[in-house]
């Protein structure tokens, strides 16, 4: 039966059930899509056998909707959706946000604060004897206890506060089969403790095997230096072939986190892309304007998972891992074989990527037998030396898909990594991405340009970038191309000062451009970054890392990156002045900004600061 699963009493009714083996509760709309984890979990799960009922952004005021599909046989499983629930709630400032992509027409407060704690609370409301499995990145990410920026404070582990029985942490395929099999085969779920990438509550730590304690609860909110000797561990035990299991004792109770899923192989990475989605929203949104979060990966392809990246500021290495899982060929094009087919496909595929999209394979060979090195990084703050550097199958791909009838574009939307991309003597990707897969400009991430900004993020030195811009226009021009290149820049990330914020500033004003938007750093969980900011240390060295806190001070480092708007000029002045960089305050073309008399208003800017004048820059 091609379908959606059931929603209500009467979807069961129609497939013959009585009843179902897992209900599945999501923060998020239900759309039948491989880039939703609810539809994965849900296909997967259903593929093994077994029945599966969704609600999606249930009333939380009472147990009600937590019932209205019967009692599971099995288990709740509950998701606060594909992103935390505090980050689609607020904003950097902690200003409601006023639209939800992941709601019916974007509307939104569909879900509440904390959605996995309160769904969980709920459903053990609902049946107080029906087993609670959380997932999800605000699940995956919150697993240990960890620095929460919304309370400003070191919560608990996320299994203790929502009172749920298990956590499947990472990308969760593997666990949840091996979940529901035990629990089918009647395992208690307090028994289920053996399943990596799953995390559980003991009060027998000797259940767990070769595993290392992390300093207990009440010692980590009361030292910053033993939050960060816990988050290094977690850091350093992220990989599945390394790491060992971690204990976290809170009293005589020990949350347990067993060690990560074995990365699926090509073959099992295929079989869940190929499930019988229906690839799109739910029948009962469309009258509500649709869930705008599907346009974006509607006519997208996921082409691999894992990042061997390891930005500070990125929280993949605890979720999806630094072990690049790619999907073969005849998967990718099988799928966009079945796109070129729906009725609103208008011959622009929009996207072939993932995490990092011109990653196809793991760093280095070392990385399929004995895993990610914990104390070194790929890519950072130079290549190692092992680090495998080839586009060539990416680039066979994109040729394959290119040629599908009904096919007139292929973009690559999602991150290109261009250091990695620069690193590669053979230009043949480089040549072919701008003559073929770019829509009239390109967005990378250089996301600074100070040295020891660059150094915190994890990201590699200026002199990278540039060289990658230089190249970009230089074969742009070869090509008869005039496109354009959008740097995305972060402000106010921990190691970022007044002086560096300066610093950005001059490298924009040299550029010639002004972002429409100012990305400010988000401490969110299970990053590094968020680590340094909380603690104001780096884990890895202890040394003491200045970090922006003050909301009028991280006011002053984005008013810095758009300097030429008038009602950033008083913060932009401010600054300049405590920075002692009167210098840049005048007529000449090296000063950010004009002298004002007092009273007077300043004169907006004529100048356009566009595209065309971000590439004569680069000349």
């Amino acid at each position: 039966m091609t379908d959606f699963l059931p929603i209500s009493k009467r979807d069961m009714e129609k497939r013959g059930w009585e009843y179902v083996d897992f209900v599945l509760i999501s923060g998020d709309a239900y759309v039948d899509h491989p880039s939703f984890g609810t539809a994965i979990i849900g296909r997967i799960l259903e593929s093994r056998g077994y029945k599966v009922g969704i609600i999606a952004q249930p009333s939380w005021k009472d147990a009600s909707d937590f019932k209205k599909l019967g009692k599971p046989r099995l288990g709740f499983l509950i998701t606060s959706g594909n992103i935390d629930s505090m980050v689609n709630h607020y904003t950097v400032a902690k200003k409601r946000r006023n639209q939800d992509a992941y709601s019916p027409g974007g509307k939104a407060g569909m879900r509440p604060d904390r959605a996995t704690i309160v769904y969980a609370n709920r459903a053990r409301e609902a049946y107080k004897d029906v087993p609670i499995i959380l997932g999800g990145i605000e699940a995956s990410l919150r697993r240990l206890a960890h620095y929460d920026y919304w309370d400003n404070k070191v919560r608990r582990s996320i299994l203790l506060d929502s009172k749920a029985d298990l956590i499947v942490y990472g990308m969760g395929e593997k666990a949840i089969v091996e979940i529901a099999e035990a629990l089918d085969s009647g395992i208690p779920v307090n028994e289920i403790t053996y399943i990596r990438g799953t995390v559980y509550k003991t009060k027998d730590k000797e259940r767990a095997y070769d595993y290392m304690v992390l300093p207990p609860y009440n010692e980590i909110i009361s030292s910053k230096e033993k939050y960060g000797e816990s988050f290094l561990i977690q850091y350093e035990n992220t990989d599945a072939i390394a790491a060992k299991t971690l204990i976290e004792p809170y009293g005589d109770i020990y949350v347990v986190q067993n060690p990560p899923a074995m990365p699926l192989s090509q073959k099992e990475l295929d079989a869940v892309y190929d499930l019988p989605y229906m690839r799109t929203y739910h029948p009962i949104y469309e009258s509500q304007g649709g869930i705008p979060a599907l346009q974006e990966v509607k006519f997208s392809i996921i082409n691999n998972r894992g990042c061997f990246g390891s930005c500070s500021f990125c929280a993949l290495t605890f979720h999806q891992g630094r072990v690049v899982q790619s999907r073969s060929h005849e998967s990718i094009i099988h799928e966009a074989e079945a796109m070129t087919e729906d009725p609103e496909f208008k011959g622009y595929i929009h996207d072939v990527g993932g995490p990092t999209a011109n990653f196809r394979e793991p760093a280095c060979q070392k990385q399929k037998s004995k895993g990610a090195c914990i104390k070194k990084q790929c890519l950072f703050p130079n290549p190692c030396k092992q680090l495998k550097v080839d586009h060539k199958d990416y680039l066979t791909l994109l040729h394959k898909l290119r040629n599908i009838p009904k096919v007139k574009k292929v973009f690559i939307r999602s991150g290109i990594r261009y250091d990695y991309l620069i690193y590669d003597q053979d230009e043949s990707f480089f040549r072919e991405l701008c003559q073929y897969h770019i829509s009239g400009q390109l967005k990378v991430a250089p996301e600074h340009i100070s040295s020891r900004v660059l150094q915190k993020m994890g990201k590699p030195n200026r002199n990278v970038y540039d060289k990658f811009v230089r190249r970009y226009y230089e074969i742009n021009k070869e090509l008869g191309k005039n496109q354009f290149l959008v740097p995305y820049l972060m402000s106010s990330h921990p190691g970022s000062d007044i002086e560096a914020a300066i610093e950005l500033a001059e490298y924009l004003r040299d550029l010639g451009y002004m972002p429409e938007q100012v990305q400010d750093f988000y401490p969110t969980p299970g990053t590094l970054s968020t680590c340094m900011y909380y603690t104001e240390m780096d884990p890895r060295t202890k040394e003491k890392v200045y970090v922006a806190k003050s909301p009028h001070e991280k006011a002053v480092q984005r008013a810095l990156m758009q300097f030429r708007k008038t009602e950033n000029y008083s913060l932009v002045l401010e600054a300049l002045k405590k920075a002692g960089r009167e210098d840049l305050i005048g007529y000449d073309k090296k000063c950010l900004i004009k002298p004002r008399k007092k009273n007077e208003p300043q004169e907006k800017s004529k100048k356009r600061y566009n595209g065309k004048r971000l590439k004569d820059q680069h000349k």
